[in-house]
């Protein structure tokens, strides 16, 4: 780009997380509370719904892409919920385990968890500085 040409972020498009299965990680994310907005098989993806923005976590099938434990060098993508100590006991309740305690941050509390391709999710609250969050 020239220094004269510029450009605007606007926001979000869609962030995207490699899979090995598409049925089984639609399954996982299920479990996980996050519901499909839209699903192409034919395209090896699936869009998963977060709140009630339009972008969302694109699940893109990679067949070469085999299970594997997350790393920290992994990629992390946080997302807003009311309450992250509340979350991290409902995904436990429906079997998805947190890689840790819910553990608190300068906004909040934040619990993390991986899928089985390493992604890892974290669930962030604002509760320490609620002018912060969306409500």
């Amino acid at each position: 780009m020239s220094d004269n040409e510029s450009y605007e972020l606007l926001g979000f498009d869609n962030v995207l997380l490699p899979v090995g299965d598409l049925d089984e990680a639609v399954t996982f994310y299920g479990r996980a509370g996050f519901g499909v907005a839209f699903r192409l098989d034919e395209a090896g993806i699936a869009l998963l719904k977060v709140g009630k923005e339009t972008p969302g976590l694109l699940l893109r099938m990679e067949e070469a892409l085999g299970q594997r434990p997350p790393e920290w060098a992994s990629p992390r993508v946080w997302l807003e919920v009311r309450d992250a100590r509340a979350a991290g006991r409902a995904l436990e309740a429906a079997g998805v385990q947190p890689l840790d305690a819910p553990f608190s941050v300068a906004t909040g509390w934040t619990v993390e968890f991986a899928d089985p391709w390493g992604n890892v999710i974290g669930l962030t609250d604002y509760s320490k500085r609620p002018e912060l969050g969306r409500g």
